[in-house]
């Protein structure tokens, strides 16, 4: 079996700074495309990044270019979402997620196992 765990959320003050983890078990979290989602109450939910398997390439959605980063340690198992410049509008459930799918993931479907979310609170 495959276990995705979040941890990192919590309060934060509008233009601070966050980083979520995500830590693959169960498998070497190097053999998935990795992804970050969130989904805000009363919204669908969104992409927000995606990486390779390998880490080559990535993907950010464009409301969080040059505040937000993607990134993984496969030796670790770790997959992280660096958030900087935090907006109040950022306020969400953030879902790690892990799939097979060559290249990038930018769509829920493209990811077969989730994370239980860790919530993220932007106040201004």
């Amino acid at each position: 079996q495959v276990q995705l765990v979040e941890s990192g959320g919590g309060l934060v003050q509008a233009g601070g700074s966050v980083r979520l983890s995500c830590l693959v078990s169960g498998r070497t979290g190097s053999r998935f495309a990795m992804g970050w989602f969130r989904q805000a109450p009363g919204k669908e939910r969104e992409s927000v990044a995606a990486i390779t398997r390998s880490g080559g390439t990535t993907y950010h959605v464009n409301s969080v270019k040059g505040r937000f980063t993607i990134s993984r340690d496969n030796a670790k198992n770790t997959v992280y979402l660096q958030m900087n410049s935090l907006k109040p509008e950022d306020t969400a459930v953030y879902y790690c997620a892990a799939g097979e799918v060559a290249g990038l993931g930018t769509i829920a479907s493209s990811y077969e196992y989730w994370g239980q979310g860790t919530q993220v609170i932007v106040s201004s």
